[in-house]
This record gives C-alpha cells, structure tokens and sequence, in this order.
C-alpha cells in the first residue's frame, strides 16, 4: 500500500495517498533537466508543452502526463516557467543537496568519473577514490585522493558517503560489494560487468556500457537492411 502523506490546500489539511512513480517516468526527469537547463542558457523563460516536446522529439502528451505525476508545474495558455520547472525537477533529483562519492577502483574509467566536472556542478562531489596498485595510491584526481583499498572500512567509519562508484572487474566488484554491506552503504552506482545482487534497504544501479553499444549496433544494422527493402 502506497504511504500516505499531508497535504495543505484552501486553508485545509487533506490526507492523500502518496502516487507511486514509474521507473520510465523517473528515467525520463534526468532527461527534462538537461533540455530546461539549455533553455535557461539560451535565456528562454517560459515554454509550451508543444514546444518542449518538438525539442525532446516526444509527444506533449507524454510531458504533461509527466510532470502531472508532480503536480504538472504549467499553467494553461501560459505553459511552463523554465526555471522554475528546472528548479522543481532539480528538487525531484536531489540535486538540491550534496552527494559525497567515493570510486573504487581508479583505473582509466574511475579517473574518466572522478575529471568529469559535470557531477559537481549537479551536486555530486567525488571525495575520494580506491584502489591497489602502488603506482596509484597516494596521487590525486582532481582534488580527490586515491587510498589504498585496505583502509575503506576506516574510511567509511569517518567520513559521510552517500554514493559508491564500482569501476572493478566482476569478481572484484562482487568481493567489495560485500564489504561495502558492512560499512553501512546505501547506494552503488555500479559499472562492473554484472549485476549486483544487493541486500534490502540498498539500492544499486548497474551500468552496462557494452550493452548500450551492442544495441546501437542492432540499430545500425536494423536501418541498413531497412534501406535495402
């Protein structure tokens, strides 16, 4: 049963029951947050659901369905106020508050993660890295350490961490997976080659670039023999 929650509207307390949201619609806020934010770079105010929607090569229909699972943030004839809805979606996302990142496993990928300063600017903030090779332990990315994977428990016992990034080699992944358990971790953004298993309580979302690629090559060869019908 979906939990419910106290809302107040008119000068009234009403108690309603809290919607429960998709994955596809969640999927797709990340994607809303990134055309609003070209908007506002472009100094655009407001738009129209017909106009968003012409941008993200999707229906109208499909955005205010959206965005009504929110509370639909328009206004008739008016459509939306662009930062405003940037904002709301930002508060959607949690970008609003800070996430403290660590990176296990600081090899080509994990330092790609660590440079790329996007995160920082959405609230994401890589604290620190992992790793074992002597040649990596002690330098820095950015203005985050690497340290050796022995001291992880110690490191968690110390310091606040919101997100770990697992950029190891399956059998590792699955190894450091366990031991993340112990130290309280709530969420792995996991870019070995499997999926996690995970206990109650932490959530996990497994990132298979090989799959992303394998699926551009079917569609590759999906036009082609289109073309030769």
């Amino acid at each position: 049963m979906a939990p419910l929650i106290l809302i107040w509207k008119h000068g009234a307390v009403y108690l309603v029951m809290k919607k429960k949201i998709s994955r596809a619609v969640i999927s797709r806020l990340p994607r809303y947050y990134r055309y609003l934010s070209d908007l506002m770079d472009e100094n655009v105010d407001r738009i129209s659901s017909n106009d968003l929607a012409k941008r993200m090569k999707v229906t109208a229909s499909q955005i205010r369905q959206d965005l009504n699972n929110f509370g639909g943030f328009g206004q008739q004839g008016y459509g939306y106020n662009v930062s405003y809805l940037q904002s709301e979606i930002g508060k959607l996302l949690g970008l609003d508050r800070q996430k403290n990142i660590v990176i296990i496993g600081a090899g080509h990928l994990g330092q790609a993660l660590a440079n790329y300063q996007n995160f920082e600017k959405r609230g994401f903030k890589v604290r620190a890295l992992f790793d074992i090779s002597p040649d990596l332990v002690g330098k820095k990315v950015r203005d985050a350490e690497i340290l050796h994977l022995d001291s992880l428990e110690d490191y968690f016992a110390s310091h606040e961490v919101d997100i770990v990034t697992l950029t190891l080699p399956r059998d590792n992944a699955v190894e450091v997976a366990k031991r993340l358990y112990g130290c309280g971790v709530k969420a792995i953004w996991n870019f070995a080659h499997t999926d996690l298993s995970v206990p109650d309580g932490i959530l996990v979302e497994n990132m298979h670039l090989s799959e992303s690629l394998m699926q551009l090559s079917y569609r590759m060869l999906a036009e082609r023999e289109d073309d030769e019908d």
